[in-house]
């Protein structure tokens, strides 16, 4: 399915992180992609993160799966929700949603969070620190939305859910099958399903924060560290005061931090690798007899269709003229000249055509070979 209708450059001028916008229905056609039975089945499998809110005298409830089979039968009258994390890992048409939002940078693209509701089920008032489309797959959704808030926002005393002490609405729509509602960060939100067989497709973005960053950076700085560098003065002059932390050791100290955090290219390298790390670590895609080179050119004697493991993150960077640095699910590989433009084509699309003339490049067979042992990639079947 395609978004049509729709201008990619102007919304992100005029909306993107910016103010919420309501696009209706802009599918060519809009076919729910993904059955409740079928997110049921996904929520009482080990390894798929599932969470289950229900309601009940004005207060919620959180409930993490995997859930008994029988679990959803044994709730009645109260509203709930139930919410499936990386379900585009699992389910390709699902995974096919996120085609139309290429406009955004993939590197930035979280994972398409699934939620079915009863009549009047929700999550409650909340707000996100990241940007989501909530693309209405079934049934009826009315959505609120209010003032931006921020970290010195009143949250509710509870141990499972953010949710907001207090939410005045500023503008409200009802969504119906195929409509999208944008919500920038900080601004807060309240769903509600109108009617039963309420779902809704959340595509989440990453957000690191820089907390987060400078963390995870100094941890791989120190983990990569040969030698612990210590501070030396061989040019000590005479102080007036014995006491005085002199600007020049101030400034020799701050030296020491300062050269490895601001190494452009090592920062780069290293978020590539660390923001393509695969969502669940839990699951091993890789297939159960691996290939070598001789392997791979006898099966791309004829062109074949290499395609991307809808869990798998790709990414690059580009480090110079003809060369880039591929990313995938936490592994890193240089890439030059057709090597490159392989890695480029890889990173585009989700499935590429690949023949004997793309191994004739050594470099290029070493990638392949990685990535399908690593069941990042795989050779689709014929039809």
């Amino acid at each position: 399915m395609q978004v049509s209708k729709f201008q990619p450059d102007r919304f992100l001028r005029d909306y993107w992180q910016k103010k919420p916008l309501l696009i209706k229905n802009p599918w060519a056609s809009w076919n729910n992609p993904l059955e409740p039975d079928e997110l049921a089945g996904l929520a009482c499998e080990d390894g798929i993160e599932s969470r289950l809110i229900t309601q009940a005298d004005g207060a919620l409830a959180l409930e993490h799966g995997p859930f008994a089979e029988t679990r959803f039968g044994e709730l009645e009258g109260a509203p709930w929700t139930l919410l499936v994390q990386a379900v585009d890992h699992h389910v390709p048409e699902v995974s096919a949603l996120l085609d139309s939002f290429r406009f955004i940078p993939n590197w930035r693209i979280d994972d398409v969070m699934v939620s079915y509701a009863v009549d009047q089920g929700g999550v409650g008032p909340h707000f996100d620190q990241y940007d989501v489309f909530l693309i209405q797959g079934l049934g009826k959704r009315r959505w609120q939305v209010g003032a931006p808030c921020d970290d010195r926002t009143e949250l509710l005393p509870h141990d499972d859910l953010r949710l907001l002490a207090s939410f005045e609405a500023t503008q409200e729509w009802v969504l119906e099958p195929g409509d999208i509602l944008y919500v920038p960060p900080g601004i807060p939100h309240n769903g509600i399903a109108i009617g039963d067989d309420c779902m809704t497709y959340s595509i989440g973005f990453r957000a690191p924060s820089r907390d987060e960053l400078v963390v995870q950076w100094t941890e791989h700085l120190l983990d990569q560290s040969e030698s612990d560098l210590h501070y030396a003065d061989p040019d000590l002059a005479l102080q007036d005061n014995p006491g005085e932390i002199a600007p020049e050791a101030l400034a020799g100290l701050h030296a020491m931090i300062t050269e490895k955090l601001q190494d452009r290219q090592a920062f780069a390298r290293w978020f590539g690798q660390y923001n393509s790390m695969p969502k669940n670590l839990d699951i091993d895609w890789a297939p159960e007899v691996p290939i070598d080179a001789a392997d791979l050119c006898a099966l791309v004697s004829a062109p074949v269709c290499l395609t991307r493991n809808p869990a798998s993150r790709f990414s690059f960077v580009r480090e110079s003229a003809g060369s880039v640095m591929l990313f995938v699910d936490g592994h890193s590989y240089p890439c030059a000249d057709e090597c490159a433009l392989f890695a480029e084509r890889l990173c585009a699309i989700d499935e590429i055509t690949v023949g004997p003339d793309d191994v004739k490049s050594q470099s290029t067979v070493a990638v392949i070979v990685a990535l399908l042992n690593l069941g990042s990639i795989e050779i689709a079947e014929e039809d």
